[in-house]
């Protein structure tokens, strides 16, 4: 199990730097988008939505089929999995509002691409940042394996509303659920370590 950071916390007890390891993480993440962007550009700005979600069940199934078969034959390590996931979910909420920008390029410069990437990934740290202070660092205690699990369920649900063309009656809708995968996958690489 991951080694926590600790800090002291605002009653000047100490505890576990969830911000600061969450970061550490992101930065994991966003170091391979910078790398893939100066190699690749932007040519993920071609994929509909569908297309990415389908790129990070790829990865959460892979994940799961290891976990269940005891068993990695091609070799590629897990942690890069959850490293892609988290990837693909943000270029997804890119994608979201880059659609409401009707004149957005395919080719953004590497700049913008990795300025509107933090930007989604503060809205996302922020959110995790408030659950997890309501649901109490829960996840510390959950198994690499069930988040898996929350991740797959996530992503069916996501499915489902695209298929509905993007209607829903009482669910946040897609962006929500991609966020929650975000989160999910950073804390899977949290509990993994530096592995």
């Amino acid at each position: 199990m991951a080694r926590l950071r600790e800090v002291m916390n605002k009653n000047g007890q100490e505890g576990p730097d969830t911000r600061g390891e969450m970061e550490q993480a992101v930065a994991e993440c966003r170091a391979l988008f910078e790398k893939k962007t100066r190699d690749y550009g932007t040519s993920w700005r071609v994929m509909r939505l569908p297309s990415l979600t389908d790129q990070i069940f790829i990865k959460a199934n892979r994940i799961r089929s290891i976990q269940e078969s005891g068993e990695n034959r091609v070799g590629d390590d897990v942690r890069g999995e959850f490293v892609a996931m988290v990837n693909y979910a943000v270029m997804a909420l890119m994608q979201c509002d880059l659609l409401v920008d009707g004149d957005a390029p395919l080719e953004l410069p590497l700049e913008r691409a990795m300025a509107l990437y933090d930007g989604q990934v503060k809205l996302i740290l922020d959110l995790m940042m408030d659950k997890n202070h309501d649901y109490g660092e829960a996840w510390r205690q959950m198994r690499v394996s069930s988040m898996v699990d929350l991740i797959l369920m996530k992503l069916l649900r996501i499915k489902q509303i695209e298929d509905n063309g993007g209607r829903t009656l009482v669910s946040e809708g897609v962006e929500g659920g991609y966020m929650d995968i975000v989160n999910y996958s950073l804390f899977c690489l949290v509990r993994m370590g530096g592995e």
